[in-house]
C-alpha cells in the first residue's frame, strides 16, 4: 500500500497557500512536494516529480486551473480550490476528483483527502492469487445499507454500479438499489477479477459487457464511458482474460 500521497498547490493568493500548507501538514498520509502561484511556474517540476494529487485553484494569470488540466500527461488527481460555484460543471467533465469552495473548513479538506487515499489505494492493490490449498471462494452476494435496512444482493446480479454524489447506484437486472458507501469499500468486497472501475462514476461487471466502442461500454441498453484515468488497466484486464 502506497504510504503517502505526494501533492502541489498550484494557487497565486499567499493566504491561500498557506492555509493549503497549513492542512497539507496535519494529515499523515500526505506529502508536499511543492507549492507554485502559476501552472506555468509548476510545469517543469510536474514532469519531474509526477505528484499523485494537485491542489489546484482556477482563475490564475496567464493560464487558468480548468484550461491548464487538458495539458496535464500523466495526469494527476486534481481537487480544485476556489471561491466560484459556477465552474463545477466544467470540472466534472474533466474528471476533477473534488471542488473545495473558499473558504472551506478542514474537516472539509480532510473528508476529501482521505475518500481519494483510499481510492488510489484501492486501485493500487493486485488481485492476491492463492499459493497453495483450494482457491478462494468468490464473494457471491453484499449487504448494502438501504435507506434502514440492509438489503442483500447477490453479485451475478450487478450490471453496473454509478456514483451519485455521496450514494452510489447498484444497477442489477430486476432493480436499482441508492446505498451509502464508497466505491473503495465496494472494490474491497467485489471480487477483482468479475468487477472493474472505468471512471470514476462507474463500476462495470466485465461478464455482463455486451461491447465496447470508441471508449463506451454497452451494458443492458445503458451506455457507460470509460475515461482517461482508468482506460489502461481496464484494457489491460480485459486482454488478462
Amino acid at each position: 500500500m502506497k504510504e503517502k500521497l505526494s501533492c502541489y498547490i498550484i494557487d497565486d493568493e499567499p493566504l491561500a497557500q498557506e492555509i493549503l500548507e497549513e492542512y497539507v501538514a496535519k494529515v499523515p498520509f500526505l506529502e508536499l512536494k511543492g507549492t507554485f502561484m502559476s501552472p506555468l511556474e509548476a510545469a517543469e517540476n510536474l514532469k519531474k516529480d509526477k505528484p499523485d494529487l494537485l491542489f489546484l485553484d482556477i482563475n490564475m494569470p496567464d493560464l487558468d486551473g480548468l484550461s491548464f488540466i487538458p495539458l496535464l500527461n500523466p495526469k494527476p488527481m486534481i481537487i480544485l480550490t476556489t471561491a466560484y460555484d459556477q465552474y463545477a460543471l466544467k470540472a466534472f467533465e474533466l474528471e476533477v476528483k473534488d471542488y473545495l469552495l473558499k473558504p472551506f473548513s478542514f474537516e472539509r479538506f480532510y473528508k476529501g483527502v482521505l475518500r481519494l487515499y483510499q481510492e488510489h489505494n484501492a486501485n493500487q492493490v493486485p488481485a492476491k492469487k492463492e499459493v497453495t490449498g483450494e482457491p478462494k471462494s468468490e464473494q457471491e452476494y453484499l449487504f448494502l445499507k438501504v435507506g434502514h435496512r440492509i438489503q442483500k444482493v447477490a453479485t451475478k446480479d450487478i450490471l453496473f454500479i454509478e456514483g451519485m454524489k455521496d450514494y452510489l447506484r447498484v444497477h442489477t437486472a430486476q432493480e436499482k438499489i441508492m446505498t451509502l458507501t464508497s466505491f473503495a469499500r465496494l472494490e474491497e468486497l467485489l471480487p477483482p477479477q468479475n468487477f472493474a472501475r472505468v471512471h470514476r462514476s462507474f463500476m462495470v461487471a466485465i461478464d455482463k459487457i455486451a461491447h465496447i466502442e470508441k471508449n463506451r461500454i454497452s451494458i443492458a441498453d445503458q451506455i457507460i464511458p470509460i475515461s482517461d484515468t482508468y482506460a489502461d488497466a481496464f484494457y489491460k484486464m480485459l486482454k488478462g482474460i
